[in-house]
């Protein structure tokens, strides 16, 4: 049975607005089936990186028929094909970096994976294209989506709409 996805995109090495596109272009082949793609958004880098290379950003809604730990390693072989290495580290450069932030309403919390994304409240590059798409989205603890984009820390964080748009293709 198909559950709904919630997953945030973003590159900040080479052609970043490619990777997006290969990166979505690439679910499928995974069993990831985009639904919805956000606008592309153009964020500074977030956490203490060496890099200040702004990031390209969107949100995708999908479906899937994939467990939560099956969607994981599907994300980290399209992250692999798009040149991404995980010697890097966290917060350095990438090619691609794919985050599970929704698996419908479930709530997981695993060593190595946690649903929904433990640091989506923090980060305006992920509620803002999320919001784009849905609004009056509530979070599967029962907080909507426009609360938390009222949050200053999410007002004070610089996140422009990039003049490109992604679109998804039919299967």
């Amino acid at each position: 049975m198909a559950v709904k996805v919630y997953l945030s995109l973003g590159s900040n090495l080479g052609d970043r607005l490619q990777h997006l596109r290969e990166g979505v272009a690439r679910l499928p082949l995974y069993g990831v089936y985009p639904v919805r793609i956000s606008p592309v958004y153009e964020t500074a880098p977030v956490g203490e990186t060496p890099d200040p290379r702004p990031y390209l950003n969107i949100g995708v809604w999908a479906q899937t028929e994939l467990a939560p730990h099956a969607l994981l390693r599907a994300l980290k072989a399209v992250e692999a094909q798009q040149g991404r290495t995980f010697q890097e580290g966290r917060w350095m450069p990438r090619t691609l970096d794919i985050d599970i932030i929704l698996y419908d309403d479930l709530r997981l919390d695993t060593p190595s994976l946690t649903i929904p994304h433990p640091r989506m409240r923090e980060r305006a590059f992920v509620l803002i294209p999320l919001a784009e798409m849905t609004p009056n989205y509530i979070l599967p603890d029962g907080t909507p989506l426009q609360v938390l984009l009222q949050d200053p820390r999410i007002r004070a964080q610089e996140v422009r709409l990039y003049d490109a748009h992604l679109s998804v293709s039919s299967r």
